[in-house]
Formats: C-alpha cells, sequence, structure tokens
C-alpha cells in the first residue's frame, strides 16, 4: 500500500525567488511563503500566527516561478514534504521543505498567468 504525502500552502512571498542551477543545468527556485492564521485566545482577543514555509521548485515549474513571482505575491502551492538531515557543529539538523508540484498565482501582478504542473524530478 502506497502512502500519501501531499501539503496545500496559502500565503505570501516573504522574498524574491532565489535561484540556482545544477551541474547538470535543471533550475532550482527557492521561495519562502508565509501563511497567516488567526484565532482567539482564553481571553477572547484576536491573536496572528505566522507560520513560514521553505518551497523549492525544479524545471520548468521553477522557470515559472523565477519569472513571474515577486515578494508580497499571494500563491497556493501544491507539493510534498521533504527532510533533509545534515550535520553541523557536531549536531544534527533537520530541513524541510515543500517540493512544488503546483503553482497557482493568487491576486499577484501577474494574477491571469495560467496556473503550471511539473513532473516531479526526485
Amino acid at each position: 500500500m502506497r502512502g500519501l504525502n501531499k501539503v496545500q500552502v496559502i500565503g505570501n512571498l516573504g522574498r524574491d525567488p532565489e535561484s540556482r542551477y545544477t551541474p547538470n543545468g535543471t533550475l532550482v527556485v527557492r521561495i519562502s511563503v508565509a501563511a497567516n492564521r488567526s484565532y482567539r485566545d482564553r481571553e477572547g482577543n484576536t491573536r496572528e500566527n505566522t507560520q513560514w514555509f521553505n518551497v523549492e521548485a525544479w524545471g520548468k515549474l521553477a522557470e515559472i516561478m523565477n519569472t513571474y513571482l515577486a515578494q508580497g505575491d499571494r500563491v497556493y502551492i501544491e507539493g510534498r514534504l521533504q527532510t533533509d538531515r545534515y550535520e553541523k557543529d557536531g549536531g544534527t539538523r533537520y530541513f524541510t521543505r515543500v517540493v512544488a508540484r503546483k503553482l497557482i498565482m493568487l491576486g499577484s501582478k501577474n494574477e491571469g498567468v495560467p496556473p503550471e504542473e511539473d513532473d516531479d524530478p526526485i
């Protein structure tokens, strides 16, 4: 039986996309997406909470993100979670990101650009 690893995030870009190329020439783009949540505390006061998501895209989807997205744009991202482990200062560190498969631009300056999907390269 197969498992399910699916993430959906709606939020705003915290900074402009950062791009790099792999040694074989594949474009990889990273963005940071802030998803805000409002709730009431025990005293009835409205509180805000922001959760930041590190998002990575490859290939054609990365090209679209790099071309059309900028800080502040509102986006819908769909993908999967991936956690990597590395050693630093004698300890094990973990880094979790969303590997994007789908992007829909919501109310950005590029509204009207068609949503795109890309095959999962990993």
